[in-house]
């Protein structure tokens, strides 16, 4: 996995720079978007995988499988993946590049995952709170686990704050169990 980042970052950092300086994140984000899920289709998977079809084939049938959803930009991006035995890397060149334009735009993107579900008070106080922590605006989802019991896990970026009290009994019974 760590291989597969490391070789797709170069593509995703020139794909972010030339879109940021053109001002088309948002045109390069939804390409990148539909490239990866294009791809991600398990006989578009097949077909990327042969090694019975040239390289250059594969590109040009994902380019094709896209349509005008494309530009000329998109289509050379996918050539140039295509000459460079890269195309499995859309995937996480598009992961890249999403990380990159949320720093870009200053937006975080947080996972909440309760015991119960958030009231609209307990929502906004959140969001303030991690808003000010990270100088970010914060886009926030929400979702409901009764396997924690009570309390939350919440993640933002890297970060993984675990609230919940299964998390709180589990660390309980780890410290019970090293006395």
């Amino acid at each position: 996995m760590a291989e597969i980042a490391t070789l797709a970052r170069p593509y995703a950092k020139a794909v972010f720079e030339l879109a940021k300086s053109h001002a088309r994140l948002g045109p390069w984000g939804d390409m990148l978007a539909l490239l990866s899920a294009v791809a991600s289709q398990p006989l578009v998977e097949q077909l990327l995988e042969s090694p019975e079809i040239p390289e250059p084939d594969k590109g040009r049938r994902l380019s094709a499988l896209c349509g005008e959803a494309l530009d000329d930009r998109g289509r050379a991006l996918v050539d140039l993946l295509a000459r460079n035995k890269r195309l499995a890397l859309i995937g996480e060149i598009n992961a890249q590049f999403e990380e990159l334009k949320a720093q870009e735009e200053r937006v975080l993107d947080v996972e909440v995952v309760s015991a119960f579900p958030l009231t609209d008070a307990q929502a906004a106080l959140l969001r303030e709170a991690l808003a000010r922590r990270y100088a970010r605006e914060v886009n926030m989802t929400s979702r409901v686990d009764p396997a924690l019991v009570g309390g939350a896990v919440i993640r933002a970026g890297d970060t993984v704050v675990d609230g919940s009290l299964r998390g709180r009994l589990a660390r309980l019974a780890e410290t019970l169990q090293r006395a």
